[in-house]
């Protein structure tokens, strides 16, 4: 399982309308880490100076590009996207080493369902550097105590973190993080229709409310 966040946690006026976290769950073989491996040497060998792929940072057509591996793989993975719409968010939940566990528990729960895990025996997730350092020994403990709670004894589980840049992976789930946040914060539909197939669930966690 593959993990990416967008939006930030400034829970002020200044900060964004939206959070979303995503993720891209696959069993190895990842049929799409071929293509999009040789995606990139197409590229460099086009003249292009790129070193990894990064949705908000890649030229359009490098975008295009990239999706078009994505959703010729789709049948191969699944995604779950969370949506928080910020300003729903109480007060004593906004401290990042609340709010990030707690919305990953969120998301697991699409995830981690035992019909999904009846023949997994590790569950290994890998998200990029978690955000501010100071408070990551919380954020790492409680995303730790909600996967031992869903999972069963039998089913081992690691929590990795990996510069995107090393892990395919990754970028995959920036891609898809990246449709979905635009989806929800511009409007823009693009990105996320390519991909659409592919999403299991998009939960909006306050969506009932107005508060």
């Amino acid at each position: 399982m593959f993990l990416d966040e967008g939006g930030n946690f400034d829970f002020s006026n200044n900060g964004t309308k939206y959070f979303t976290l995503t993720a891209v769950t696959a069993a190895r073989p990842f049929c799409w880490y071929g293509p999009l491996a040789s995606l990139k040497y197409d590229l460099i060998e086009e003249g292009s100076e790129l070193d990894c792929f990064h949705a908000s940072e890649d030229e359009q057509e490098v975008r295009n590009r990239v999706f078009r591996c994505i959703a010729d793989n789709l049948v191969s993975l699944r995604i779950d996207s969370l949506i928080v719409e910020k300003r729903k968010t109480g007060p004593a939940l906004q401290p990042v080493a609340k709010f990030y566990p707690r919305m990953m528990g969120y998301l697991l729960q699409y995830v981690l369902r035992p019909q999904n895990l009846q023949y997994v025996t590790e569950v290994i997730i890998i998200t990029d550097s978690l955000p501010l350092k100071k408070k990551r020994g919380a954020i790492k403990k409680g995303i730790k105590l909600d996967l031992a709670s869903r999972l069963c004894p039998e089913t081992k589980y690691r929590l990795l973190h990996h510069a995107s840049k090393s892990c395919l992976g990754l970028q995959v789930v920036d891609y898809c993080n990246w449709a979905i946040y635009r989806k929800w914060s511009k409007q823009d539909l693009r990105s996320y229709e390519l991909i659409q197939a592919g999403i299991k669930s998009e939960f909006d966690v306050f969506g009932w409310g107005t508060t």
